[in-house]
């Protein structure tokens, strides 16, 4: 397969007339710029597809559930976790399987050609283990073998229901294992992964400090050389918890118990203090950042100006899926630290700006967060690309940096015109390959869900 576009964003830089070969690996086999227009497939605008550092797919169907107020006039994430404790008794497996499918391709539409999948839904109602421990993680798979989307997953380990050790409530119970429980569930997984194209990759998430013992932590960290990703310091009571049990800040305490780096990807992150958030950029750990979740669940402000001052990499996913909105959650991300340091074009750089910064994190950190090789266009890199239509209204006349700049502030995801994910083509002229048959599956779950909520 060859690409041909007149400009694109390359490794090196802003490139024209450039010619993108993919070979039947799905790879990148070869990067030409200044190439003559030749038989490939000609677009306008060609970028490296970010993936999707991090969500929860069953929470899709959530979206528009939980805009009321709870019975505490300050209503908070607590409220809202309560109500998705209560929704989640519902799902079976083919539930979430539509439910995924849904959400893997309007991640593709959006422009992420990947998707990180935070597993934590293993079990029936009640607790008890299906007949298949990892059928769960099955349903995942086989949605992201109808979408075509590049799959990490991630099974979470869920143990205690705060970090005095307390048992899982009855609202977290599907999501509970122990130490040896959870090995076993996690190689099931790996079966799962085996089976799907070679593109896609297998990890674990602690899923928290409140949810597993220190022990647990380091032996599920141990299962695997792929990525670990873990929620951190997402909430103020949760700081306060580990605080109280642990002697240290959860920031501290991870930075003094956990071997960090590149393969591990801490959500969230949204209460750290200065010295915190300096000293975790600079341990090479990725921040999953989830903008428009963060503000729905009123989670706090990341802080990006002193975590890109201290050479921090970050990842964008959208976590509760309110919106699958690659631009809005750039957008959001900036836009929060204006507000909050009243001030413009607060995250570009004297070299790149706003737009282009932005994307090129969102793409680089991605690429960590999923083990994926990918989040660039260069030989040898999975070919996660994506174009935008240039004869969009709000692209007219644009080049380089202003393009991503129009892209994420101007305008919106419909221009997404094309997304290949290690090469397949599954999103074209906008829509998916398969929206159909992917948005009937989906009205079919919702209307049983309907009718018992």
């Amino acid at each position: 397969m060859k690409i041909w576009a007149e400009q694109a964003l390359i490794e090196s830089g802003w490139a024209r007339d450039v010619l993108v070969s993919v070979g039947p690996d799905g790879r990148i086999a070869h990067v030409q710029p200044d190439a003559p227009k030749s038989s490939a497939h000609v677009v306008g605008i060609l970028l490296p597809a970010p993936a999707n550092a991090h969500g929860h797919a069953f929470q899709r169907a959530m979206a528009g559930l939980t805009e009321r107020r709870g019975p505490d006039p300050r209503d908070s994430f607590w409220t809202w976790r309560k109500l998705m404790f209560r929704f989640l008794d519902h799902l079976t497996p083919e539930h979430v399987e539509a439910i995924a499918a849904l959400v893997q391709m309007e991640m593709l539409e959006a422009g992420y050609a990947a998707s990180v999948e935070f597993h934590y839904l293993h079990h029936q109602p009640g607790g008890a283990p299906y007949d298949d421990l990892a059928e769960m993680s099955l349903r995942i798979g086989a949605a992201a073998a109808r979408s075509g989307i590049g799959l990490t997953l991630l099974p979470v380990h869920y143990q205690f229901g705060g970090l005095d050790g307390r048992p899982l409530d009855p609202g977290q119970i599907r999501f509970g294992n122990d130490p040896d429980r959870f090995a076993r569930l996690y190689e099931g997984a790996k079966s799962t992964v085996s089976g799907l194209p070679a593109d896609c990759q297998l990890g674990v998430a602690p899923h928290s400090l409140r949810a597993v013992s220190p022990e647990s932590l380091a032996r599920t960290a141990a299962l695997t050389d792929g990525p670990v990703h873990m929620h951190l310091a997402e909430q103020v009571a949760e700081v306060d918890e580990v605080r109280a049990a642990l002697g240290k800040r959860p920031v501290e305490w991870v930075l003094e118990n956990m071997a960090l780096g590149p393969r591990v990807t801490l959500i969230h992150c949204t209460q750290m203090q200065p010295h915190e958030t300096e000293a975790l950029a600079r341990s090479g750990a990725i921040a999953g950042l989830c903008p428009i979740t963060e503000s729905s669940l009123g989670d706090g402000i990341f802080d990006a100006v002193r975590w890109f001052d201290a050479g921090g990499q970050i990842a964008i996913g959208s976590d509760s899926h309110i919106r699958i909105a690659l631009a809005e959650e750039l957008r959001t991300l900036e836009y929060s630290q204006r507000l909050r340091d009243k001030s413009r074009a607060v995250l570009a750089t004297q070299a790149q700006s706003t737009g282009r910064h932005l994307f090129e994190a969102a793409a680089r950190g991605g690429a960590h967060a999923a083990g994926r090789a990918s989040g660039r266009i260069a030989t040898g890199a999975w070919a996660d690309l994506m174009t935008l239509d240039n004869s969009s209204i709000d692209l007219t006349g644009r080049q380089g940096d202003t393009l991503l700049d129009s892209y994420i502030f101007a305008g919106d995801d419909r221009m997404v015109q094309d997304l290949w994910s290690a090469g397949r083509h599954v999103v074209r002229e906008g829509q998916h390959i398969r929206r159909g048959e992917i948005v009937a599956a989906y009205r079919k779950v919702m209307a049983e869900l309907g009718q018992v909520l």
